[in-house]
């Protein structure tokens, strides 16, 4: 017997924490650079929050919804988890390595 909602809790739970770190990252980037000027990195960390928020939101719908529109919203979700989380792979090697200033 499969068991419903398999990945929605952990994708919702790393999801928050992830919009939270890049929330962190937007605001060390103000602080260590100069304050009115806007970066590649914080176009691409905005667009990983957009990422991270949506699968929280197709997370949530999931576990709240049952059968086959449980998955679609499950696989989504994880499908955009995963590109938010590759955006902002790039996104920290870009800021260790300091290829964008």
């Amino acid at each position: 017997m499969k068991q419903e909602h398999q990945k929605s809790p952990h994708i919702l739970n790393a999801a928050s924490n992830l919009t939270g770190i890049c929330f962190i990252l937007i605001t060390s980037l103000r602080i260590f650079t100069n304050k009115g000027e806007r970066t590649v990195m914080d176009e691409a960390a905005a667009v990983a929050i957009l990422f991270f928020m949506t699968s929280c939101i197709l997370s949530f719908l999931s576990m709240r919804s049952s059968g086959t529109r449980s998955n679609k919203l499950e696989t989504f979700a994880d499908y955009v988890f995963l590109a938010g989380l590759g955006l902002l792979f790039v996104v920290s090697l870009l800021f260790v390595f300091n290829v964008i200033h």
